[in-house]
């Protein structure tokens, strides 16, 4: 049913990994499992080309489930041509500080050295979305 026998690795392994969030929401565990769902950056509403939507640096979209989330809340919107934010304009930056509070993990406090720099995952940016969480 999810394509775990495919002969293409990709579509079986990602296959696997649908099977198995399913199974832990099955399970009754959803409340201490995070679900993150997202990309690596929004589309455009529109097409550059003909190879697809064009990056968006003033849009994207996750979404959250369990692990202390709030269930079926929107946060956030973009204008009528799904382009700009108009509604609880937010960063990605808030959206990891939002995810390790929920690990109990204090985004400011969550540092690495590189190139001889102490750096933070979220830089210095970072809001907790309290809204959301139950």
């Amino acid at each position: 049913m999810y394509g775990i026998d495919s002969p293409n690795v990709h579509k079986a392994g990602y296959g696997r990994q649908c099977l198995m969030a399913r199974r832990l929401v099955e399970r009754g565990m959803l409340e201490e499992t995070l679900l993150v769902f997202t990309g690596e950056f929004g589309r455009t509403p529109f097409s550059q080309g003909s190879n697809g939507r064009d990056h968006n640096p003033y849009g994207f979209t996750a979404w959250l489930a369990g692990g202390g989330f709030k269930g079926g809340v929107a946060h956030g919107a973009t204008d009528e041509f799904g382009y700009r934010t108009v509604e609880n304009i937010a960063t990605v930056y808030d959206l990891w500080a939002t995810v390790l509070h929920q690990l109990g993990i204090d985004h400011e406090k969550l540092t690495f050295r590189w190139s001889g720099r102490v750096l933070r995952l979220t830089d210095v940016h970072g809001k907790v979305w309290s809204d959301l969480i139950a």
